[in-house]
């Protein structure tokens, strides 16, 4: 989606960036990983499917994709380019064609040592956001391994999706939940310490 391609969200703990080329042998080593391929359903790709597909995300309409970027206390704009702090990416599909403004989620922390701090909610609450105001998605949907019992959580605990499906054929669990006002306005507040910086590629 060429919508967020300038575009940077600096907050508390992140920072999130476009996806470039610039990022895939990193993310190429993340999805070498066995535990992240089954956590995120994908499969080994080669390095060319991997430049391919960062181009997919960049150019098709229809998916969204950042690249998060661990933040530290004293980051300043010019620190959205270290590529060396890259920790995980999210991103969206707009994939159902009887709801084309619902917005499927997925978030990824693949570096050791970043889980558990609240990092994931804090990017979810910044791309939820990005997804309401910048493209026009009306609904939350997403699909989580039934054994991923932090991720569910985040997901109900602390942004209000609630289970409508379960899968046994796919040990999968799947949660929604429907932006409203009281949502627009919790997202709001959740991310008014941020910050939206013009991205230049390098």
């Amino acid at each position: 989606m060429r919508s967020n391609e300038h575009l940077a969200i600096i907050s508390d703990q992140v920072i999130l960036v476009p996806y470039e080329a610039k990022h895939v042998p990193k993310y190429h080593e993340w999805m070498k990983s066995p535990f992240l391929q089954e956590m995120t359903g994908s499969e080994p790709l080669s390095i060319e499917e991997e430049y391919s597909m960062q181009q997919s995300w960049r150019n098709d309409k229809d998916k969204c994709t950042f690249i998060i970027l661990a933040k530290d206390s004293d980051a300043n704009e010019h620190d959205i380019y270290d590529d060396s702090k890259m920790i995980g990416d999210v991103n969206f599909y707009l994939n159902n064609h009887y709801e084309p403004h619902e917005a499927e989620l997925e978030v990824m922390i693949a570096e050791d040592g970043f889980s558990g701090k609240g990092i994931a909610t804090e990017v979810l609450k910044l791309m939820m956001h990005y997804a309401v105001n910048d493209v026009g998605v009306t609904d939350f949907v997403v699909r989580i391994k039934d054994t991923n019992a932090a991720s569910i959580h985040i997901f109900e605990s602390k942004l209000g999706f609630e289970e409508t499906e379960r899968s046994s054929a796919f040990n999968e669990v799947t949660l929604r939940r429907k932006v409203t006002d009281d949502l627009k306005s919790d997202l709001e507040k959740w991310t008014a310490s941020s910050t939206r910086v013009t991205y230049t590629q390098k």
